[in-house]
C-alpha cells in the first residue's frame, strides 16, 4: 500500500472522527426549558419528602436572596441563605472569568434568569425541612465570616430550634487551600421521644444546552457514581425522562460543565440513596438521601457529608472519593490520556511552562515512534523502488485483478517488503493525538495558561491563526518530502494536494496547545525525515 494512499486514509477517518463528534453534539435531542415530570410526584423523591414545587411548578423552597451568610476564603467567596441553609452563591477567587479581568469565576448563583444551588436538609419523620412544613429558619452569629490569614479551617454555625426543643445545629467547614465544603448536623435530642431524621443534599439547575464550539463540544449536565457504576453521565433528556433512584453505599451526585464540578459526597460507609428530578418549573435536581438515623432521647446525634465546588482537579477530587476524579470524561481512551495527563504535569513541574510541556510531550511521542517511523521510511523506499516491476505487472495482468494481486503479494515477499509498513506509525499517532485532544480540552490547569508572545491561553484557538497556518505549511513541506508514486490515481493526488488546506481549516478553531502539538509534531517528522533519507541514501534506496 502506498504511503500516500495510508496518510490520506487516516487523515480522512480523522476529519471523520471530529465531524461525527460535532454530530453528536448539533443533532442530539435538547432539553426543553421547561419540562413537567411525570414518573413520581416531584415532592417526593423515592418516598422521602424533599421539598421540591407547587403545583403551579414554581419552586417554593428557592432560598431567599435576602440576609445572605457570606463566607470568604482563599479560595472561595460562598453565600449562604439563612433558610434551610442552602448554599447560593459560589464564585472561585483565584479563577478568573476572563483571562484579561478581575471578576472571579461564578459556579453556583440564583438570579431572575439563572438557578444553579446547592440544597441540604433533614428530612423524615422528625425533619426540619419538606414541602408542607417549609425550610427551617437558621439563625447565625455573625452575617460574615473570613479565613483570616494564618487560619487553617473555618466553621460557619447556623442553629435552629424546632417547636418540641431539640436544638438543631447546621455547621460549614471550610479548609484553606481545598474547595470541599463540610456541611454537618449536629442534633441534641433535648425531648422526651426518639427522633428519626434522614440528611439529604441536591444540586438544583436551570435546565442548559451543552456548551460547545466548533469541533470542540463538551458537556454540561449531571453524573453520578454508585458501588456498580463508577462514573456514569445523566443529562437533562436522561433526568427528564426516568428519575433515579440507586441505593448505593457511598456513592456522588454531580452537576459538570466545561472544567468546574459541584458535587455531593455523602459518607463512604453509609446506605444512600442517589435521586433526580425535574421539576415543572425547569430545574434539573440530582442528590443523595442519606442513611436514616434513629436518635434516643438525652443524646447529641452528629450527620456528616462533603460539597464540592471547584475546579475538575483530578488530586483534590481523589482525594475525596476514589471515582470523583473521574468526572475528568477523557472518553473511550482514557486508558492512554490518563498517563499523557501524568507526563504533562510532570513535564511542567519543572519547566514551569505549559507550552513547553506540550513541547516536550511531542519529543517524547516522536521519540518512541522513531523506530517505527525509520520502518515507515524504509518501507516507503523500498515501494518506490519497486514501481517500475510493479507498473510493468499492471500493463502485463491489465484488468485481472487476482493474477495482479497474487503477484504483487510474491514480489512483496520475494523483496521482503510489508505493503503495511507505512501505515502503522500514523495509525499509532491517531489514538495519541485524539487523546492528546481530550487531555487538552478536560484540564482545567491549561485554562488560562499562557505560553509565550501573542499565546496567552493554550486552551482557546489562536487569536491570530499564525499556529495553525504554520501547521499548514509544515504538512505541505512533509507532502513535497514525500514525492507521488507515479501509479497513484490522479483524484488521489488532487485530494493529497488539498490535505494540509483541509486540515489546516479545521485547526483554525483547535486550542492553541493542540495545535503546537501538531505543529512541533510535523516540525520534528520533517528532521527525522532528512535523517532517515541520507541513511537510505547510502544505502541506496531512496
Amino acid at each position: 500500500m502506498e504511503s500516500q494512499r495510508n496518510i490520506l486514509l487516516i487523515g480522512l477517518l480523522f476529519v471523520s472522527f471530529l465531524m461525527w463528534q460535532q454530530w453528536q453534539t448539533d443533532k442530539a435531542p435538547q432539553p426543553v426549558a421547561q419540562q413537567t415530570v411525570t414518573q413520581t410526584n416531584a415532592a417526593t423523591i423515592n418516598g422521602a419528602d424533599v421539598p421540591e414545587a407547587d403545583s403551579t411548578g414554581m419552586p417554593v423552597d428557592l432560598p431567599a436572596t435576602k440576609n445572605l451568610i457570606t463566607v470568604s476564603t482563599d479560595q472561595l467567596d460562598i453565600k449562604i441563605s439563612p433558610v434551610g441553609g442552602d448554599i447560593v452563591y459560589a464564585a472561585l477567587v483565584t479563577h478568573k472569568v476572563e483571562i484579561d479581568k478581575d471578576d472571579p469565576f461564578i459556579i453556583l448563583e440564583q438570579t431572575n434568569t439563572n438557578t444553579y444551588i446547592a440544597q441540604s436538609g433533614l428530612i423524615g419523620r422528625n425533619g426540619i425541612d419538606s414541602s408542607a412544613k417549609g425550610r427551617a429558619a437558621f439563625a447565625a452569629q455573625q452575617t460574615s465570616y473570613t479565613l483570616a490569614d494564618g487560619q487553617d479551617t473555618l466553621s460557619v454555625p447556623l442553629t435552629f430550634t424546632a417547636d418540641n426543643g431539640v436544638t438543631y445545629v447546621k455547621t460549614f467547614t471550610f479548609t484553606r487551600g481545598q474547595y470541599d465544603v463540610g456541611v454537618d448536623y449536629s442534633i441534641n435530642n433535648t425531648s422526651d421521644a426518639p427522633l428519626q431524621v434522614q440528611m439529604y443534599g441536591q444540586i438544583k439547575q436551570t435546565i442548559k444546552e451543552s456548551e460547545s464550539s466548533m469541533m470542540m463540544p463538551t458537556y454540561r449536565g449531571a453524573a453520578f457514581s454508585t458501588q456498580d457504576t463508577r462514573y456514569e453521565k445523566y443529562d437533562f433528556e436522561d433526568m427528564a425522562d426516568k428519575n433515579l433512584g440507586k441505593v448505593t453505599l457511598g456513592g456522588w451526585a454531580a452537576m459538570l460543565q466545561h472544567y468546574f464540578v459541584s458535587a455531593w459526597i455523602p459518607p463512604a460507609t453509609d446506605s444512600n440513596t442517589i435521586f433526580s428530578s425535574v421539576s415543572a418549573g425547569g430545574l434539573a435536581n440530582i442528590g443523595f438521601r442519606g442513611a436514616v438515623y434513629d436518635i434516643a432521647p438525652g443524646v447529641t446525634q452528629k450527620i456528616s457529608s462533603q460539597f464540592y465546588v471547584g475546579p475538575k482537579n483530578q488530586k483534590a477530587l481523589s482525594e475525596i472519593s476514589e471515582t470523583l476524579n473521574l468526572v475528568v470524561d477523557y472518553g473511550f481512551l482514557w486508558w492512554l490520556a490518563v498517563p499523557i495527563h501524568w507526563l504533562l504535569m510532570f513535564y511542567q513541574s519543572f519547566v514551569g511552562n505549559w507550552g513547553m510541556a506540550i513541547i516536550l510531550i511531542t519529543l517524547t511521542v516522536r521519540g518512541l515512534l522513531y523506530p517505527l517511523t525509520k520502518a515507515q521510511y524504509t518501507s516507503m523506499a523500498k515501494m518506490r523502488n519497486l514501481q517500475p516491476k510493479l507498473t510493468e505487472m499492471k500493463e502485463r495482468f491489465g484488468d485481472d485483478r487476482q493474477k495482479m494481486g497474487q503477484a504483487m503479494m510474491e514480489l512483496y515477499k520475494k523483496e521482503k517488503v510489508n505493503p503495511m509498513g507505512g501505515c502503522l506509525p500514523i495509525l499509532l499517532q491517531m489514538p495519541i493525538f485524539i487523546a492528546l485532544y481530550w487531555v487538552l480540552l478536560e484540564s482545567y490547569e491549561l485554562r488560562h495558561a499562557p505560553f509565550m508572545l501573542w499565546i496567552n491561553d493554550l486552551s482557546v484557538q489562536d487569536p491570530y491563526y499564525v499556529l495553525p497556518l504554520l501547521m499548514g505549511v509544515s504538512m505541505w513541506l512533509m507532502q513535497k518530502m514525500q514525492p507521488m508514486a507515479p501509479t497513484m490515481d490522479p483524484m488521489q493526488v488532487k485530494m493529497m494536494q488539498w490535505m494540509p488546506v483541509i486540515f489546516t481549516v479545521f485547526f483554525l478553531w483547535f486550542p492553541a496547545g493542540l495545535v503546537l502539538y501538531w505543529l512541533v509534531g510535523n516540525l520534528v517528522a520533517i528532521t527525522q525525515q532528512k535523517i532517515i533519507y541520507a541513511g537510505l541514501e547510502k544505502k541506496g534506496l531512496k
